[in-house]
Order: structure tokens, then C-alpha cells, then sequence
């Protein structure tokens, strides 16, 4: 009996610490630089002299931005990728950068058999003609590869249920591994267990469920509520349950019974419905939550600026992802910061949102090796 009592206030006098830490930790950043950890940016340019990656590792190290993203168009060479890297990593920044990908497999890679790295099979073929244990050891080969040019964030795996065989795109381009949720988690958590191995950061897509959909958020609102189906969220709840997800990210997708708030209709990546009351209360989630691209026409045809940010961090969602490709600026990390910070001075509930999810980017930071 004393010894389980000891073991209680132990246990008590740890859990009060840990908050303690947590907050001291929050307090001693500033809000700016809490935000700008909110913010993923697209970047142009494809060496480690352009103008843009120049100023990308500027935002880098003065702490204006959190991470950076690439595309197709980043890709001029292998060596170059690895430059632009080694330099977004050496900045000496307080909290390094996540650099991430969409490098799924099948037809989505940024990085191709063009510039010498190695194509790999779709989710879909993988699950057609692959055992769980190949398919994690091709992943694991892409991943390393991934970590050797200093890429710390993948885009994947997709979770999306391939409900819809006339999909538009997540069964056109064949990223689902199956309407079975069984063995769309098996080959999941084969691709989340190899990345880790690699140490590279994996992400959970497209939350709620994208695979029964008739449309496609990158071209304008997609309304699912005649077509998605409850089975879509059993991947996130198994996966979660089995400790296999390092982030998750949100999609830009519509449901009647869900995502209208006070009269507004709102895409999943927006509504509280979804990402915390589903995701984080119903689920369970406790990590990172990213958007996916904010300038989607879902996003962009039906919100401004001010409005996308301040309604999806008060969602929940701890990263905005803007590919700066609608209408590129540099400044756009400033415009981002300055609205989070801003609305967080004056609203208290809304800091602390803030708060709460620059401690769980910190919390992923140190996974991707470059932080203590």
C-alpha cells in the first residue's frame, strides 16, 4: 500500500511538471516565432543560388517560417535538391526546418527515374502484386533515399479508402491500396514503419476520407455527404491506436452533417467538427495535424486570407501548408504570421491554440534528428 502510494505521487508530481515544462517551454518563445513554426511554404527556383531559395533560408533562419515543401519544379538534379537542402539545414536556425515531399509512388513523386532516383510502384500496385514485407522494404529504400538528400517529410501514406472507382484523383492515379480498411492499414503502417527507420516523418492523408469522393479540392469544392461513408475515418483509428501516425493531414472536403458552423459551410480543413472533434476527440489524435495545400481552388475560391488561417487554426490544425503557387510572393510567410499573431493577441483561447501546437511541431522536430 505505501509503495503504491509513493508510485501515485510520483506519478503526480511528474504529470505537473511536464505541464509546467510545457508551458515554461511555450512562454519562452515569442508569438512570432511561434507562428512562423505554423507555416510550411512552396518555394521557386532549383539550385542553391536562386533568388528564391536565397530568401527561402532567410525565412528559415530568422524563424519566419517552419518548413518548406517541394515540387516538381524544385527538381532540377539530385545534387542540386541535396545543395538547396544542406543549406535550408545550415542556417544555425533555433529550430530547423521540415522539408518535406509528396513521394507516394505510382504517379506522384517529385523526384523521378529523370534525375536518377527510383521510381517505386502505387499504393495500388503494391497492394495488387506485393506482400506487406516487400512493399516495406522498397519503402524503406525510397526513404533513406529521401534522408541522404536531407528531406525530412513525406507526404504519405494515403489512408483513402478507394471507394469510388471513377475518382478523380485518388483512383485515377491509383493511390489507394484498397476499399478493405485491413489492408489499406497493413500496407500503411509498412510505409510509416520504414520512413521511420529512415528518419524521415511521415504523414497520414487525406482526413476525412477522399477516396469516395466525385470531385477533386484542387479544382474547386468537393461535397461529400452523399457519398463518404463511416468506414473512411478506420484507418485513422486503427493507426492511431497502433502508434503508427506521425502527422495527419487535412483535406479540403465538405459534409453537411459536419462542416456547417454557424451557418457557413466549411471544408474539413477548416471546421472544428472535424479536426477536433472527430480527429483529436473522437479518434483520440494527439499529434501534428497539417492542412493540405491552402491554396487549393476549394480553399481559395470560397475564403481570403484572413479568414483560411483564422478559421483553421481555430479548428485545431497545427501547420498551414501554402505552395505559394496562386500568386507567389515571398512575403507571403509575413502575411500568414502577421494574421496568426495578431488574433492571438487578442484572443486568449486562440493563443492558446497557438501554444498548443508550437509544442507538438517541437515535440515532431525532434524526431527528424536535427534537434536535441
Amino acid at each position: 500500500m505505501l509503495m503504491a502510494f509513493f508510485v501515485k505521487k510520483f506519478l503526480q508530481i511528474f504529470l505537473v511538471s511536464s505541464l509546467v515544462l510545457h508551458s515554461a517551454q511555450a512562454q519562452a518563445a515569442t508569438l512570432d516565432q511561434m507562428a512562423g513554426q505554423m507555416i510550411l511554404l512552396g518555394f521557386q527556383g532549383d539550385s542553391a543560388l536562386a533568388q528564391s531559395v536565397r530568401q527561402t533560408k532567410k525565412l528559415i533562419k530568422d524563424g519566419r517560417i517552419g518548413g518548406v515543401m517541394y515540387l516538381k519544379f524544385n527538381v532540377k538534379s539530385l545534387a542540386d535538391v541535396k545543395a538547396i537542402n544542406a543549406g535550408f539545414l545550415g542556417t544555425g536556425a533555433a529550430l530547423p526546418p521540415f522539408i518535406a515531399i509528396d513521394q507516394e509512388g505510382g504517379s506522384i513523386e517529385r523526384l523521378t527515374n529523370a534525375v536518377g532516383f527510383a521510381e517505386i510502384p502505387s499504393a495500388a500496385n503494391f497492394a495488387s502484386n506485393s506482400s506487406v514485407q516487400r512493399a516495406q522494404k522498397i519503402y524503406y529504400s525510397m526513404a533513406k533515399g529521401l534522408s541522404l538528400l536531407g528531406i525530412n517529410m513525406n507526404f504519405g501514406p494515403v489512408v483513402d479508402l478507394n471507394i469510388n472507382k471513377k475518382n478523380p484523383i485518388i483512383a485515377k492515379y491509383g493511390r489507394s491500396y484498397g476499399d478493405d480498411p485491413k489492408t489499406v492499414v497493413a500496407f500503411a503502417e509498412a510505409f510509416v514503419s520504414a520512413h521511420r527507420m529512415a528518419g524521415v516523418i511521415s504523414t497520414l492523408k487525406h482526413f476525412p476520407g477522399h477516396g469516395s469522393s466525385k470531385g477533386d479540392s484542387h479544382v474547386g469544392f468537393v461535397d461529400i455527404t452523399s457519398t463518404w461513408q463511416a468506414k473512411e475515418l478506420e484507418p485513422y483509428r486503427i493507426m492511431v491506436k497502433d502508434n503508427k501516425v506521425d502527422m495527419v493531414m487535412i483535406a479540403h472536403l465538405f459534409h453537411q452533417q459536419f462542416s456547417t458552423e454557424q451557418g457557413v459551410q466549411l471544408p474539413s480543413s477548416l471546421s472544428k467538427n472535424w479536426v477536433t472533434g472527430v480527429l483529436r476527440q473522437q479518434i483520440g489524435y494527439n499529434g501534428v495535424i497539417i492542412s493540405d495545400d491552402m491554396e487549393m481552388a476549394a480553399i481559395r475560391n470560397n475564403f481570403n486570407l484572413q479568414e483560411t488561417v483564422v478559421r483553421a487554426i481555430d479548428a485545431g490544425v497545427d501547420i498551414l501548408l501554402f505552395s505559394n503557387t496562386a500568386n507567389y510572393r515571398i512575403s507571403l510567410a509575413d502575411e500568414v504570421r502577421a494574421i496568426i499573431v495578431a488574433k492571438a493577441k487578442s484572443d486568449a483561447n486562440f493563443r492558446a491554440k497557438v501554444e498548443a501546437s508550437y509544442l507538438r511541431i517541437v515535440k515532431l522536430k525532434k524526431r527528424t534528428g536535427n534537434l536535441g
